[in-house]
């Protein structure tokens, strides 16, 4: 692996970003395309916004009309990508944050902030690689293993679980 750039814009006013954040997220890219062994250089778009933003998103680009925690819009297909002309670089694709939705989340899955918003940067940047789990089974199975491999690796492994016992619903 080469060179990674990690374009962040926050785009949104809603809540105050944490000071660390941009490192973080910029370590997640890293640390995925990493054990994912990406050869060459890549770009990564990573946009902050609001639940309202990311609900418009939504629906101009995926006809739904409501929020989500994160959008990936990959720029490739099947391992091919094209290349920035300038840099060389492999422009992986854009991921699209909520961070009002990853407040709630983290707040609802007893974990911190940076470890729900490591964790959907993770999640999108797999998907700007090829992985999928929309369909369930096999494909949905690796796909989190390879989460959890990679937010060790950065260290925020899962602590908890992620169902909700009947006194948090």
């Amino acid at each position: 692996m080469e060179k990674i750039k990690v374009i962040i814009e926050n785009k949104q006013k809603t809540i105050r970003i944490p000071t660390g954040v941009r490192l973080l997220i910029r370590r997640c890219c890293h640390a995925a395309l990493e054990l994912e062994s990406f050869q060459g250089s890549a770009e990564i778009g990573v946009s902050i916004v609001d639940d309202d933003q990311l609900r418009q998103i939504n629906n101009e680009y995926r006809n739904i009309d409501s929020s989500t925690d994160v959008l990936s819009f990959p720029m490739g297909e099947n391992g091919n990508y094209d290349k920035n002309p300038e840099t060389g670089a492999y422009i992986l694709g854009d991921v699209v944050l909520s961070i009002e939705r990853a407040k709630e989340q983290a707040e609802q899955f007893g974990h911190s902030l940076q470890r729900e918003i490591g964790y959907l940067v993770v999640h999108s940047v797999l998907h700007l690689l090829g992985y999928d789990h929309v369909d369930g089974g096999l494909e949905s199975v690796r796909m989190r293993e390879r989460e959890e491999a990679i937010m060790t690796s950065v260290g925020l492994p899962r602590g908890g679980s992620y169902v909700l016992t009947e006194d948090e619903r």
